[in-house]
């Protein structure tokens, strides 16, 4: 980036939130939020100048202050560190010279290999535990129902915290594992249900009733402290 653009993203309060990607396919600059990543993304076209980058920049200042102040803060993962998993209140503990991966003992989550890498490995770890438990889950909820999940996966979905295929495809956000393991399993539920409701009519949401219990609390807690599980790590 020119040094206009360079010295405004330096300068400014908000300039450590913003990741400046170059497209190819892009027609024009935008900016998203990613709250995934917990930033904000430049989208650059290939053959946009320097100069018209730090114009759209300095006019959009106003709407990634905004945006900015509103992205959670990611918090580090050190040794020591305590997470919640299912409800369930784990401590991290570093393990450098181990050759075991990441294991859980009891109350704590052991991760081997360098303190940079650790956030990573946890993360995987995480991925691979919501993905056992929510597919668990919903072989239960589907036996319930009578309906048939072809696959259950995880992603780090920022706009919805799960979807349904009308083929028996379920795909969940990992980071539902960080929420209490009643409202995760509300979100199972959910997307289990829509194999028998491709809708949110009454219907559907009696489907959901059958399978978890106080669904509007669940539906609550996601809104007020959803996005908080995105700001860990």
């Amino acid at each position: 980036m020119g040094d206009s653009g360079a010295a405004l993203l330096k300068d400014a309060d908000w300039g450590a939130r913003v990741q400046t990607r170059i497209s190819a396919k892009a027609k024009r600059i935008s900016l998203r939020v990613d709250v995934a990543e917990g930033c904000i993304v430049l989208v650059r076209p290939k053959r946009a100048s320097d100069t018209l980058v730090a114009a759209f920049l300095h006019d959009q200042r106003r709407w990634i202050e905004k945006h900015a102040a509103m992205l959670p803060e990611k918090a580090a993962i050190t040794d020591g560190s305590e997470i919640a998993v299912l409800g369930e209140t784990l401590t991290v503990r570093a393990a450098p010279s181990a050759r075991r991966g990441v294991w859980k003992e009891g109350g704590v989550i052991h991760v081997s290999g360098a303190p940079e890498h650790m956030a990573r490995r946890l993360r995987d770890f995480l991925k691979s535990q919501a993905r056992n438990a929510f597919a668990a889950w919903a072989r239960g909820f589907a036996e319930a129902l009578n309906v048939k999940v072809m696959h259950v996966g995880v992603r780090d979905t920022v706009t919805r915290w799960g979807s349904c295929t009308r083929d028996g495809r379920i795909s969940l956000s990992w980071r539902l594992v960080l929420a209490p393991a009643d409202v995760a399993r509300y979100v199972v539920a959910h997307e289990v249900a829509h194999l028998k409701h491709m809708n949110h009519a009454p219907a559907f949401w009696r489907t959901v009733e059958t399978l978890v219990e106080d669904t509007p609390a669940q539906r609550q807690w996601l809104r007020r402290h959803g996005a908080s599980l995105h700001g860990m790590f």
